[in-house]
């Protein structure tokens, strides 16, 4: 089966070096046995690595560089199937990014109107989510980090952001309770079965399980001053410079350090099914949207606004 023409080209965001970045038409490499081509409905801004990718402070790593298409919090429909594909024509899916751009890099490439990619990196979700569903990769990043073990939940989370909502709301359907520290008083509202205060008002000094989503790189001695002997602390924000903090107290409590990696699989499919179930709320974390020829101002709306939890950029009139 040979690809239609339509499946050439695409619509794209393009950093084309840090603070640059424009909707551009782009050429598509051609699809191969067992790809899809998803006409992309919605796609989501990263405040955390899309932030370091479009301020240039993204640390060197395999593969980095410019131009660059961002962006892996997409969804879409799949316009087209080739032979081998698990996926059939019609499907809305979840697009975790794409690489299919030439020589452009797709870093993470899901910021397009139209992307190719291998039908075994999308994930079939229910159309129900709409726009919503672009919180699947981080739901699947709050998800690993405890990987929804009841006994295993955070006591503190640092930080009212998505991520660290989703972290709350996964801990809330755990079973647990986590106290959320969030500075900005904005920030404080939206909690949905746990408290968020001021960490100034908290006096506690015996939490067993802190995960910081905060992205603060000297804020190791505050937790560890916080933390019961034997805690741990989990680091699930992105540092972008060196981490440190006081050997003593630390030695002193015990504690334990664990970093966080990339979501998995098996994370998204429990997300996906904890969202579509409605265990799982995602309602109130899209604050804004915008279209992609006013990318430049979304970006900096999603990376400057403090009150911008999550931009999500509308592709349905972009051919």
């Amino acid at each position: 089966m040979h690809p239609p023409d339509f499946a050439k080209q695409s619509q794209a965001i393009v950093l084309k070096k840090p603070l640059d970045l424009a909707l551009s038409a782009v050429s598509l490499s051609p699809p191969v046995a067992g790809d899809v081509v998803v006409d992309i409905l919605f796609s989501g801004i990263s405040t955390g690595t899309e932030k370091l990718l479009w301020s240039g402070r993204m640390p060197m790593f395999p593969g980095m560089g410019y131009p660059l298409i961002p962006g892996y919090e997409s969804v879409g429909r799949v316009a087209h199937a080739m032979p081998g594909a698990t996926h059939r024509e019609g499907e809305f899916v979840f697009v975790p990014g794409a690489k299919c751009f030439g020589e452009i890099r797709g870093l993470f490439g899901g910021a397009a109107s139209r992307v190719i990619v291998p039908s075994d990196r999308v994930l079939a979700i229910d159309e129900s989510l709409g726009e919503r569903g672009v919180l699947l990769a981080l739901a699947a990043t709050a998800h690993h980090v405890y990987q929804g073990r009841a006994d295993a939940q955070p006591d503190l989370i640092v930080g009212h952001g998505v991520l660290g909502r989703l972290i709350a709301r996964l801990a809330v359907v755990a079973g647990h309770r986590p106290v959320v520290w969030e500075t900005n008083p904005t920030r404080r509202v939206g909690a949905m079965g746990y408290p968020v205060i001021d960490p100034t008002a908290d006096d506690r000094r015996d939490y067993k399980r802190i995960c910081d989503v905060s992205g603060d790189p000297k804020i190791l001695d505050t937790l560890v001053s916080r933390m019961a002997f034997g805690g741990e602390i989990a680091l699930a924000g992105f540092y972008e410079d060196p981490l440190a903090f006081t050997f003593p107290p630390a030695f002193m409590r015990e504690a334990r350090f664990r970093i966080a990696a990339q979501w998995q699989p098996q994370d998204l499919d429990a997300v996906r099914s904890l969202a579509q179930s409605g265990a799982l709320s995602l309602d109130g974390l899209i604050t804004h949207r915008s279209t992609p020829p006013e990318a430049d101002a979304a970006y900096r709306t999603a990376f400057q606004d403090p009150d911008c939890l999550k931009m999500v950029l509308d592709w349905r009139n972009v051919s």
